[in-house]
């Protein structure tokens, strides 16, 4: 009788990733790394070199990378006002934990506040998939209002104002006096800046001074952004920084930052 043969199951090809999903990793990648060439890329995302040219080309005609010779390079400075559609493509697997580490703090029957940002969307989006019972939130960004629409147990205050075509966000008289007759229980800030020196800072002037109302009629406030934003100054000072109560950002932040804001008072959260 002969031997049974046995084979080895064939390798299943790995999934297609999305035209947007690629090019949301196209830039992390260049921005991780300092360059990419398109040879590394079209081995790295299994496809090839033409694709990966259109993707350059797409992503440097919306400012996201710098296209080179050969491949690409990470847009700077990071703490320009840059259109929030690119800010989301950058640092998207940290904002992702640092959104998840900030919705773990929200408990049923809380007001919380959500500042315009690319960082607290993403605690929009673990709002959705977690089962509140009653929750209230205050924003002035069209796209944070949008990521909550529809949930029964969710109540959204939108402030009014001007609108902001860079950040999708409501700033000016109007908002600051719609946000003045409010208070809430928690403030998750996101900033373009933090320099302990300085203080939280935002490229807007309009901006700033409604994320400093925010602070004051909030009982705690947490600012949330990744590492690319510590030591980094924007054009408006929100507030020193001892004003914060916690920052959570990611764990590339630069050690001597995250002990300057332990030992004047300010709790941090590395994600």
């Amino acid at each position: 009788m002969s031997k049974l043969q046995t084979t080895k199951p064939a390798a299943q090809p790995r999934p297609r990733l999305l035209l947007g999903e690629r090019r949301r990793l196209i830039v992390e990648h260049v921005e991780e790394n300092g360059r990419a060439t398109v040879e590394e890329l079209a081995k790295k995302f299994d496809t090839s070199a033409v694709t990966i040219r259109a993707d350059l080309e797409a992503l440097a005609n919306a400012s996201a990378i710098v296209r080179s010779h050969g491949g690409a390079l990470p847009v700077m400075p990071v703490s320009s006002d840059i259109p929030l559609n690119i800010k989301e493509t950058r640092r998207h697997a940290q904002k992702l934990r640092i959104g998840q580490a900030a919705a773990e703090m929200i408990r049923d029957g809380e007001t919380i506040i959500l500042d315009s940002g690319s960082t607290t969307v993403e605690i929009a989006r673990q709002i959705r998939q977690r089962k509140f019972e009653s929750l209230t939130v205050i924003t002035n960004a069209l796209n944070i209002a949008l990521e909550l629409s529809g949930l029964p147990h969710i109540r959204v205050m939108m402030l009014g104002g001007l609108l902001r075509q860079t950040s999708y966000s409501l700033v000016g008289p109007d908002a600051e006096h719609a946000l003045a007759r409010l208070s809430a229980d928690r403030l998750f800030l996101g900033v373009d800046g933090l320099d302990p020196e300085v203080g939280v800072t935002t490229p807007d002037p309009l901006e700033s001074a409604l994320n400093a109302l925010m602070i004051r009629v909030a009982r705690q406030t947490v600012a949330v952004l990744d590492a690319s934003k510590l030591g980094q100054r924007s054009l408006s000072v929100i507030a020193p920084v001892r004003q914060l109560h916690k920052v959570i950002s990611d764990n590339s932040a630069p050690a001597e930052i995250v002990e300057t804001l332990r030992n004047i008072g300010v709790q941090v959260e590395l994600v």
